[in-house]
């Protein structure tokens, strides 16, 4: 189509700078941060029995105040973004979408100037078909213009685009549609695709060259739930398809495992500990969706680990891929960081107790005759001077991982 053309014409320009073509709205980077309502909080719209935890804007500013006060916003963690259930249950008498008034009584551009008055920025969430998922007003494509408009005046920063009740017709000319009307408002805005999680996320019915073009970040695959078997199921799919997946992931343009459930119910401590570590090796945008009221400490902890997030927010943006599938059901990961770094990530399936895995830097590939310093991400430990040759173990806990951040320290004299 003319506009696709057009789009792919404009990005050539820039396509002997940039790894692959992107999105030319110089936003994400690196992988978006935040906060996302749906995990914890869902459809739960019953403010009369539930005023603290259903979708309102008592939740929103709360919310804010915890992301602005308990050190988040520091660590990078600055998108607020609403999901489904926001919106009344019909459009206004222009067409226009309008927040539930006795949800929303202040309505979005007031929330919004509020998160923005905090350092943050607001997101918020539609769908490309008649009704959202949840069974709200959708954006059918006479609405995409007007929607984008919208959330443009509203001061929105970013948008996730569901595709709930919509053909696969209407999402091959929506999603593009949506980039170019809101890269047209002039107002900079995240675009999160869930496009390719429609089409089961793998070519040829998805183009994943054509994606880059048009979003910023996209859900290939299903919502994640409070649950281990959940998180796995994930990281089984995203690493089983890494040879698809990982090229198409960079600067301004990622693939999105869905929300952080760290700090909810169904992850132990070593899960969690397990889930951050993959995500930040899949080079995944880090949005929690917790209640961050009354998170405790060790979930705490955990999320806002600065070395971790460090390497999340790599400047290169290159995704990890699992390199290493033993039979004794540890696994390794590698992720290729700015400055030569590395991060591995040795993760345990193993259900019994505490495993012993011994193994090398040559073993896993890395250049001959380097010596490195390495920190483990979690415990803080510097082992200096391991050199490439050099046999080491980690003792890796049921359903844990061990994670390590490499730096080369020197060639060593021959």
């Amino acid at each position: 189509s003319a506009p696709m053309a057009a789009a792919v014409l404009s990005g050539l320009t820039l396509a002997f700078v940039l790894p692959s073509m992107a999105l030319e709205n110089g936003l994400a980077l690196t992988p978006p941060m935040g906060w996302l309502a749906w995990e914890r909080f869902r459809c739960n719209v019953d403010c009369r029995a539930d005023p603290r935890n259903c979708i309102s804007e008592r939740l929103f500013f709360e919310m804010a105040d915890r992301l602005a006060e308990d050190g988040w916003r520091e660590l990078g963690y600055k998108y607020l973004n609403i999901d489904d259930c926001w919106s009344a249950k019909q459009r206004d008498a222009a067409g226009q979408l309008v927040p539930d008034p006795e949800r929303f009584p202040s309505g979005i551009k007031a929330l919004a100037d509020y998160v923005h008055n905090r350092g943050l920025k607001l997101g918020i969430y539609g769908d490309l078909g008649t009704l959202t998922c949840g069974g709200y007003p959708g954006t059918t494509l006479e609405h995409v213009k007007q929607d984008a408009q919208t959330f443009a005046e509203w001061g929105v920063d970013m948008l996730k685009l569901d595709g709930c009740y919509s053909s696969e017709k209407e999402q091959a000319e929506g999603y593009p549609e949506m980039a170019k009307a809101l890269n047209a408002t002039g107002h900079p805005i995240v675009y999160s695709c869930s496009w390719p999680a429609y089409q089961g996320g793998l070519p040829p019915k998805v183009n994943y060259t054509i994606l880059a073009e048009i979003c910023n970040l996209w859900r290939n695959y299903d919502d994640i739930q409070d649950s281990w078997d959940s998180v796995l199921s994930i990281v089984d799919w995203f690493f089983t398809n890494q040879d698809v997946l990982q090229p198409a992931a960079g600067p301004g343009h990622w693939n999105d495992p869905d929300m952080l459930i760290i700090g909810n119910f169904g992850l132990s401590y070593e899960q969690s500990r397990s889930q951050m570590a993959l995500w930040t090796v899949m080079a995944a945008p880090l949005l929690m969706s917790t209640d961050l009221r009354t998170i405790s400490p060790s979930a705490k902890e955990i999320l806002q680990n600065r070395l971790m997030i460090q390497i999340n927010q790599d400047p290169l943006g290159i995704q990890g891929r699992r390199i290493v599938q033993e039979k004794s059901h540890i696994e390794v990961y590698l992720r290729p960081l700015s400055q030569a770094a590395s991060a591995l990530v040795f993760f345990s399936r193993r259900t019994d107790m505490p495993f012993l895995y011994t193994t090398s830097l040559a073993k896993l590939h890395f250049p001959k005759n380097m010596v490195y310093e390495v920190q483990d991400v979690y415990s803080g430990k510097i082992i200096s001077g391991l050199k490439t040759g050099d046999s080491f173990s980690v003792v890796i806990n049921p359903s844990g991982v061990v994670m390590w951040y490499l730096y080369p320290i020197a060639l060593p004299v021959q």
